[in-house]
């Protein structure tokens, strides 16, 4: 078994026990599935080489049913098809813009947002393109089990420049991609989006 495959098991084991302090009624019971997290956080906090508090305060409490992270994410291309990316003050890489969704705001109104944040653009949502499952793709392993919703976006305004929380801002080809932050994008995708915009019957991609 993969050190993937494990962090993806002890995921699974966290989300259980979380699943069981919501639901269980019995003190005994509670007992146990915060003993049976704990444990899972100790596993965690042993493949990373880290302190536990070190994990334990990268997840955010659970007080109800645990579920999927979204990230929301907008991709735009200009006159000449290039992509706009910006470049990640957290690790120095590239990836379109977007974040984790925020309570209070449509899918669409947090890509618009994300977009002008990170790059100084002001857009519009064109479509939908499509919902990704970062396990079923070759992202780098992390904590987290999350989706990536991702929007065809049309930029209207602004002025390109990078965020406060971005190094840089811009677009390039496809063909001539910079170092990209594989937690967030990968080529494959930034090929499959670019191949949905091209498409005449507005194909949503899902998984």
């Amino acid at each position: 078994m993969n050190p993937k495959e494990q962090l993806n098991l002890l995921k699974r084991l966290k989300a259980i026990s979380e699943v069981g302090l919501v639901y269980a009624k019995d003190p005994y019971d509670q007992e146990r599935y915060e003993e049976l997290k704990q444990i899972s956080l100790k596993l965690m906090a042993y493949m990373a080489d880290a302190p536990i508090k070190v994990i334990q305060d990268f997840f955010m409490p659970e007080q109800d049913y645990p579920t999927p992270k979204v990230d929301v994410r907008g991709f735009v291309l200009n006159e000449k098809d290039e992509i706009l990316m910006a470049r990640e003050s957290v690790d120095g890489k590239w990836t379109i813009p977007g974040g984790w969704a925020d309570i209070g705001s449509t899918p669409s109104e947090i890509a618009v947002k994300e977009i002008e944040e990170e790059t100084g653009l002001q857009s519009e949502v064109i479509r939908f393109l499509g919902v990704y499952d970062k396990q079923v793709h070759p992202h780098p392993p992390e904590p987290y089990y999350i989706y990536k919703l991702i929007f065809l976006c049309k930029i209207k305004g602004g002025v390109l420049k990078a965020g406060f929380d971005m190094l840089d801002a811009g677009f390039f080809p496809l063909h001539n991609l910079p170092e990209l932050s594989e937690e967030r994008i990968l080529e494959s995708q930034l090929k499959h989006l670019f191949q949905l915009t091209k498409s005449s019957e507005s194909e949503v991609y899902f998984d």
